[in-house]
């Protein structure tokens, strides 16, 4: 596939060279480039050679730099293509518990394995064809992948997809090639619990040491499932038992291969009304995105914070702080404490009900500007709003509704501040830095 080069960035190894913007990249190294994965993998040598299209005529380019280091070249899109859709329907898919009229990109179900190499997102593997699988191993890239069960007829019916069993022997492929790979597992109960996650577990298990870390994450569920599959969501004994078979399997690949590999997310300690594991039970936070020690993280950094600020340093200031269900408790444990030893520290702890997807959403990355407004207009804020920013888009500061910080800070009549998922922000926050 040729691609067209919309500019060349100044200052950068092919800067100064015969390219321009509106040529046609053909090829680099003698390879044609179909992706910007093979625009990376080809262009990482310290001499690279590129073929150029302009008009009727071929030029080669001959480029010396550093090795992996980026030409400088930019295309329409980041991957040179259009992103791959998702090909499944599975039956816990969040996407389709999504109310109507929102904006169009959030309804896109995205299933593409190069944003799994390049950002970290997590693929079924559905749509992959092997020469897919074969390129991957060729150049030894590391896999995010949704396996959520090993089982190839349970999968089929998780993912609305008859291909989805075979894609398994992916999973296989990879490990003989020595691919690394982390999983992740929705736990659906009466689904892909129980003696089901055992078998997943110990499939995953078997393929050792190319497994770096599982994650096993309750399915969310908003009041948006008209007509969908009938899922319920994990209560205090069910969430108990799944963390004693997780336990039991950390135990097992400890003792074993030196790692616990496979870790539950915070909500099930939290359904289960179990303490959170220390900061060791989590090793090196590998499945931290997918909610997997976030709050112990969060808890130790502060405490951190809290314990090493100087009286000097905490200043007298008002403040407010909005947080979801699942995490209030802590933060207002945290907050309570950091008050008690400094008295100007003064921080009010709201509970965010997310009345936008269904009270059974209880995470704070999914509270919306509308809900923030409904319920705290009226209430004492202080003189900063502190919100998480995981609640919004980053480049444009808007929540999932489309509503504005700025409209937040407008209609409650109070200043915002987004403050990173990191306990030493939330600290210097809270104290007035």
């Amino acid at each position: 596939m040729a691609v067209e080069i919309k500019s060349v960035v100044k200052g950068s190894p092919v800067s100064g060279l015969n390219v321009r913007a509106g040529d046609i990249l053909v090829s680099v190294n003698g390879h044609d480039i179909s992706d910007v994965l093979d625009y990376m993998y080809y262009s990482a040598e310290i001499k690279t050679e590129l073929l150029i299209e302009r008009g009727s005529s071929l030029h080669t380019i001959l480029v010396t730099k550093s090795e992996y280091d980026d030409l400088g070249l930019e295309f329409e899109t980041f991957l040179m293509d259009k992103k791959q859709s998702c090909c499944n329907k599975c039956i816990f898919c969040f996407i389709d518990q999504m109310p109507p009229n929102m904006r169009e990109t959030l309804y896109f179900k995205d299933d593409d394995a190069r944003l799994s190499f390049l950002q970290g997102n997590y693929v079924t593997l559905t749509n992959l064809s092997q020469k897919d699988i074969d390129r991957i191993i060729q150049m030894k890239l590391s896999v995010n992948i949704s396996v959520h069960t090993t089982n190839p007829e349970l999968r089929c019916k998780m993912m609305n997809n008859r291909f989805a069993g075979e894609k398994l022997d992916y999973l296989r492929q990879f490990s003989e090639a020595g691919i690394s790979m982390n999983c992740q597992i929705v736990l659906c109960p009466d689904v892909n619990d129980g003696a089901e996650l055992e078998r997943t577990l110990t499939d995953l298990g078997n393929l050792m040491p190319n497994i770096q870390s599982v994650a096993v994450v309750p399915v969310g569920l908003t009041k948006f499932r008209d007509g969908l599959y009938p899922l319920k969501l994990f209560d205090k004994d069910g969430a108990g038992k799944a963390l004693d078979l997780i336990e039991k399997f950390q135990q097992e690949f400890l003792e074993k291969y030196d790692t616990r590999l496979v870790f539950p997310a915070d909500e099930f300690y939290i359904t289960a009304e179990r303490t959170l594991p220390p900061a060791e039970a989590y090793e090196e936070y590998s499945q931290y995105e997918n909610g997997v020690g976030m709050l112990r993280s969060l808890i130790d950094e502060f405490e951190r914070a809290c314990d090493m600020a100087e009286d000097d340093e905490i200043k007298l200031c008002s403040t407010s702080l909005a947080t979801g269900e699942l995490a209030y408790k802590y933060i207002c444990e945290l907050v309570e404490n950091a008050q008690k030893k400094w008295h100007t520290i003064n921080c009010r702890v709201y509970k965010i009900i997310n009345d936008f997807f269904g009270e059974t959403i209880t995470v704070t990355g999914l509270i919306t500007g509308r809900d923030l407004i409904a319920q705290l207009k009226g209430k004492p804020l202080g003189d900063t709003l502190l919100l998480s920013t995981s609640m919004v888009r980053r480049d444009d500061m808007v929540f999932l509704d489309d509503i504005t910080v700025a409209d937040v800070e407008r209609e409650l009549g109070v200043s915002v501040r987004i403050v990173e998922n990191d306990g030493f922000e939330l600290f210097d926050a809270i104290s007035g830095n």
